[in-house]
């Protein structure tokens, strides 16, 4: 396969291609992958989970998102609260009677 780059083309993918490691094959079978990828998925999302991904758009545009670092907190804050809110067991007849 043979296939013809503009000069600052091929300057960028020197460049990546010697950044990574990789070799002009590996870069070039990982564009080709994400190309197909993002043009042609493998799964076609439903309807709902259209709408759903359009919902989440429109929510990020109003600024009406969190970043991750505060949904961890988030997280781990209603995590300490729920062990906070154990209740340790009462003795039994028995066991007080001891």
């Amino acid at each position: 396969m043979t296939i013809s780059l503009p000069p600052a083309m091929v300057r960028q993918f020197e460049e990546v291609r010697k950044r990574e490691s990789r070799t002009r094959s590996e870069l070039v079978r990982e564009a080709l992958r994400v190309y197909f990828e993002q043009r042609y998925p493998t799964v076609q999302p439903t309807r709902a989970e259209l709408a759903a991904l359009r919902r989440g758009r429109t929510a990020v545009r109003r600024g009406d998102s969190l970043s991750l670092a505060k949904f961890l907190d988030g997280l781990e804050s209603s995590d300490r609260r729920a062990r906070a809110k154990r209740v340790s067991k009462v003795p039994s007849k028995r066991s007080a009677a001891r």
